[in-house]
């Protein structure tokens, strides 16, 4: 069963990303973040649309949008905030991880 824990955060920024998203392709609006092994400084972050939580997923939820991490990720972005932003370069999910103890210039990896 999914268990709902203020160990991650969702902006409300992001959540109207993610809505956005998912009302085009027709999907639940629920954001997954997983953190894998590799990248250039050791892990990286995944991002993907899930159709529900899985058992044992944390859930976070703003304004009705869900973002689901799995118990294993949890611990290496817990007390994090995923957040949407836009800029010259992009526009991307990023996630501020107070966990990592480096991470790489794209911001999509990071070591602890």
């Amino acid at each position: 069963m999914a268990t709902l824990a203020p160990d991650i955060i969702l902006t409300p920024s992001a959540a109207a990303r993610v809505a956005a998203i998912a009302a085009k392709q027709g999907k639940p609006a629920i954001l997954r973040l997983s953190v894998e092994g590799g990248g250039c400084s050791g892990f990286q972050y995944r991002f993907g649309f899930a159709d529900a939580p899985e058992a044992g997923d944390i859930v976070a939820e703003t304004d009705g949008v869900r973002l689901v991490v799995d118990d294993v990720s949890l611990d290496l972005v817990r007390g994090a905030s995923v957040d949407y932003v836009e800029s010259l370069g992009g526009a991307s999910f990023k996630v501020d991880n107070p966990v990592a103890a480096s991470g790489c210039g794209c911001g999509t990896s990071f070591s602890v």
